[in-house]
């Protein structure tokens, strides 16, 4: 399991190219860019969410 302490940064990275790729479709006519800003919104969201479960989770090990 200790890859789940790194894998929570993925969702980091996503989050912030779907920042990146929705302000490239907000300046250009290409598409919706609020498809992109909602996923990074989730992406971020899940970043957060990923970052407290496994600290819950090192904790609960620790006092074990």
């Amino acid at each position: 399991m200790k890859y789940y302490k790194y894998f929570y940064w993925a969702y980091l990275i996503l989050g912030i190219l779907f920042i990146y790729d929705g302000y490239k479709k907000m300046t250009g006519e290409e598409g919706n860019p609020y498809i992109s800003f909602a996923l990074a919104g989730l992406a971020i969201f899940m970043f957060f969410f990923r970052r407290n479960f496994v600290r819950k989770m090192e904790e609960k090990m620790r006092n074990k």
